[in-house]
């Protein structure tokens, strides 16, 4: 069980509580939710954008929710895209690919977070390895991304 040697140092630095989930290896963040034993509501999973100025910015929301890059875009007036798989992975390069700790200021990203995440009483996100989640309680997320724009900007994917 790993856990990203910056998502490490942030959580530290911020004094939270925290705790790690060992699940059997997964591929992505629903799947990852399944093998813990966690509703995908409360998993929260990173999705890396771009936009029209290069500036990326990480989207966070529910691991059963579906981005709207449209609705997302009107709501922030920029036009958004998925940023490119490798461009992701140089950002994340201590963790494994695919597997992003949803918190920008652990790697300096502006962040915006789908209001739906702060309506459970924990919550669960990848530690940067595909076998661990991290998960503390909804006060402590709470404090990690006081400081990020708040919006809804998904819909569910599976119910």
């Amino acid at each position: 069980m790993a856990i990203s040697t910056r998502l490490n140092e942030y959580l530290q630095d911020n004094e939270v509580n925290y705790d790690l989930v060992s699940h059997p290896h997964s591929f992505n963040s629903l799947s990852s939710a399944i093998a813990a034993q966690v509703s995908p509501a409360q998993l929260a999973k990173a999705v890396i954008l771009e936009d029209h100025e290069g500036r990326k910015m990480m989207a966070v929301l529910p691991a059963n929710h579906k981005i709207s890059l449209g609705a997302l875009g009107d709501k922030l007036n920029r036009d958004l895209h998925l940023m490119k798989e490798q461009a992701v992975y140089q950002i994340f390069n201590d963790c494994e690919n695919g597997a992003i700790p949803p918190l920008g200021g652990a790697y300096n990203l502006e962040a915006v977070y789908d209001d739906l995440l702060v309506e459970a009483k924990d919550v669960y996100f990848e530690a940067g390895d595909h076998s661990s989640l991290v998960h503390m309680s909804r006060k402590d997320f709470v404090k990690l991304i006081k400081d990020a724009k708040h919006l809804r900007f998904s819909h569910q994917n599976i119910h």
